[in-house]
């Protein structure tokens, strides 16, 4: 707890309020808890997940982005517990039930690797498939490769593993590498979103949904990724998000993606791509991760038609039935 300048305390950790959950449309699914430690020891936060399916059954570890929460996996979590998988979608630190510390600082990129890390040693995640999107490819991919032995198989969809290295020049359709020993090339959308999130004075989770989806969503769907924000304390990691992302060499999270990247060189197990047709933000990734992942040699790999960046509403169900086909192949829970 500190005190500001003039006013009332401010928490270093609030939760949202039960109440504006009340109304979420599919989404039927029992709240589950897993108690960390913020940075310094000074609070513990807990982290809201997902738990569906056999308790004993290979896990699905189904991880969102910004600014998303485990409501986006809705349609998906019912199509894998029915075909016997353990189904496990968390809420990232500052996100859906989870808390939500009001210093920026609080959230950085190792920070969200270390909460995820502790939730899968917490709860002895083995056999898992790992299917990540958006910030929650880094995240988990950094998690795997600290925790490989855990990791059978992935599905990398619309993410990305910036290292801001000259080597990506010209390989993806938004820029960020060196260009020169003290420059270089960022793409202008990408300023402009890490732009709108420090300094907008109206930033919503819904907004960003809509528009990087290809469908019309329901004002009842809408209402639900807004959930999660009722203030502005509440929407800190939200707005730190876009700001995390590496856009040079010297970022601290481009090292973290750099060693992730050393891992996966090594990394055998199946790895599927599965990207939209519809998603300038990270076309260009997917070729990255089949030339340099040897598990993703001879895969599957699909392009989702009439989709988004955030394919789980475009074509959610038919993703996860195309998933479990793959799985059952090498993974299958019986």
């Amino acid at each position: 707890m500190r005190t500001a300048e003039s006013g009332p305390e401010i928490p270093d950790v609030v939760r949202t309020p039960e109440a504006c959950f009340d109304q979420l449309v599919d989404f039927p699914f029992e709240p589950h808890y897993r108690t960390l430690a913020l940075a310094g020891g000074s609070s513990t936060l807990r982290m809201h997940y997902v738990d569906e399916g056999p308790r004993a059954a290979p896990v699905l570890l189904l991880l969102h982005g910004e600014p998303s929460w485990s409501y986006l996996y809705r349609h998906m979590v019912p199509v894998f517990s029915a075909a016997g998988y353990r189904v496990i979608a968390p809420d990232l630190i500052g996100f859906g039930r989870s808390d939500k510390p009001t210093r920026p600082w609080d959230y950085s990129f190792a920070a969200h690797v270390q909460w995820l890390q502790e939730l899968v040693q917490g709860l002895d995640l083995q056999r898992v498939t790992l299917i990540c999107q958006d910030w929650g490819g880094p995240v988990g991919l950094a998690v795997l490769a600290r925790e490989i032995d855990r990791f059978v198989a992935v599905v990398a969809a619309n993410t990305m593993l910036h290292t801001a290295g000259a080597e990506l020049a010209g390989r993806t359709s938004w820029a960020v590498h060196a260009s020169g020993e003290q420059d270089c090339t960022v793409n202008s959308y990408l300023l402009d979103w890490a732009r709108h999130g420090l300094r907008s004075a109206h930033f919503l989770a819904s907004e960003s949904l809509q528009g990087a989806t290809v469908g019309v969503l329901s004002p009842e769907v809408v209402a639900a990724y807004d959930a999660p924000f009722p203030s502005e304390w509440h929407k800190v990691g939200m707005r730190q998000f876009p700001l995390l992302i590496p856009l040079t060499e010297h970022d601290p999270g481009a090292a973290l993606n750099r060693e992730t990247w050393n891992a996966l060189a090594g990394f055998e197990r199946p790895f599927l791509t599965l990207f939209s047709d519809s998603d300038p933000t990270t076309q260009g990734w997917e070729t990255l991760f089949r030339e340099r992942v040897p598990g993703a040699e001879g895969q599957p790999h699909r392009q989702l038609p009439a989709a988004g960046h955030f394919w789980q509403e475009d074509s959610g169900a038919e993703a996860a039935a195309g998933i479990v086909e793959w799985l059952m192949a090498f993974n299958s829970p019986s």
